[in-house]
């Protein structure tokens, strides 16, 4: 393949050095910044961004996916906000944003390649031959967990630069770049929320919901809550009712408008299923695969066993029960450091 790529570019730490890395390879670096979403933060990113393509001697330009993002990712959030469940929207963005969005726009460019600074490797599985991504080299610093709807087209193209890198490491080659950069920090946002307040903005776009009840286990009626769009398994804090010990959400019924509560205990479990699968190191999960799976992006991988249980639904069966299983996140299992595909977490009721 050919030595042009489009390298996304934050203004971030991560994405100068990927950029930095490329060139110093001897790419034919273009850098990007993806305009998503309308605001200050946007404006500031695309500022920043600008200021190191020049510091790094780079043609660069802005690309407007406001609408891809709005379809895809932000339309997507509110709509399973409102079901009931709690996506995580970097996923669906990479996949369908910084993954096919951003490919297409490279090959109109004539590259052959794009790059982003995210801390995975892409390598082909020495089992399978496909293209699968591994862990990083830094297991403080892993983004494994956000990239495995990529697909194989997509990995074929794709350079993850400071994957063999961790993040102190990376610092020190962006003091060497641009001292400010360097020292920015890492954004933990959403980056269309970026006061972290996901009901206000749901309320904001129009889809603010009800008010109804919250019950227990067994449909006892213990109190109000303001709309399910506030609530997600496992939390214990905002619930604005007092009990006399801690209870949380054990998840939500749309069709009620119910928010059920629990002991810390129930929140435990074994099994669940996943569904809207998507495959990276296998072609397909076998009956009785043996895998390590997370639940969530902070969660420890856990031993599972898998089995399909339709064309596109599979039952994961923990070894040790894992804490709050929430519907809506991902379900990513790995096979050693590779990861080996992975499904939305469907709620519990779709298979009782």
């Amino acid at each position: 393949m050919g030595k042009k790529v489009v390298v996304g570019l934050s203004g971030g730490v991560d994405s100068t050095v990927a950029a930095y890395l490329l060139k110093e390879q001897g790419y034919d670096v273009i850098g990007v910044t993806m305009e998503m979403w309308p605001g200050e933060n946007t404006q500031k990113a695309i500022a920043d961004a600008s200021r190191v393509a020049q510091k790094l001697e780079i043609p660069f330009e802005v690309l407007d996916f406001k609408k891809e993002f709005r379809q895809n990712v932000v339309d997507h959030f509110i709509e399973n906000y409102q079901k009931g469940l709690t996506p995580n929207p970097c996923i669906v963005c990479n996949r369908w944003v910084k993954g096919q969005a951003l490919l297409d726009k490279a090959q109109e460019l004539g590259a052959d390649h794009i790059a982003t600074g995210h801390y995975a490797r892409i390598e082909k599985h020495p089992k399978t031959g496909r293209y699968a991504i591994r862990n990083s080299a830094t297991a403080t610093k892993d983004q494994t967990y956000a990239l495995y709807r990529l697909t194989q087209e997509q990995l074929q193209a794709m350079l993850l630069p400071i994957g063999e890198y961790n993040k102190e490491q990376v610092r020190q080659i962006a003091e060497n770049i641009d001292g400010f950069v360097a020292k920015k920090s890492d954004s933990q946002d959403i980056c269309f929320i970026p006061d972290g307040d996901y009901a206000a903005f749901i309320a904001q776009q129009g889809g603010a919901g009800k008010v109804g009840d919250f019950v227990d286990m067994a449909g006892n009626v213990l109190g109000r809550h303001k709309g399910l769009i506030h609530y997600t398994v496992g939390q214990r804090k905002g619930l604005g009712i007092a009990f006399g010990k801690p209870m949380y959400v054990y998840g939500v019924k749309p069709f009620e408008n119910q928010v059920v509560l629990c002991e810390n205990e129930a929140l435990f479990r074994r099994r669940l299923f996943a569904g809207n699968l998507s495959y990276m190191a296998v072609e397909r999960f076998t009956d009785g695969m043996r895998l390590q799976g997370k639940i969530r992006y902070a969660h420890k991988a856990a031993w599972c066993t898998v089995r399909m249980v339709g064309e596109d639904t599979l039952e994961c069966v923990f070894d040790e029960p894992q804490r709050a299983v929430t519907p809506g996140q991902s379900l990513v299992l790995y096979d050693g450091e590779y990861v080996a595909g992975g499904g939305f977490v469907l709620p519990e009721e779709m298979h009782n």
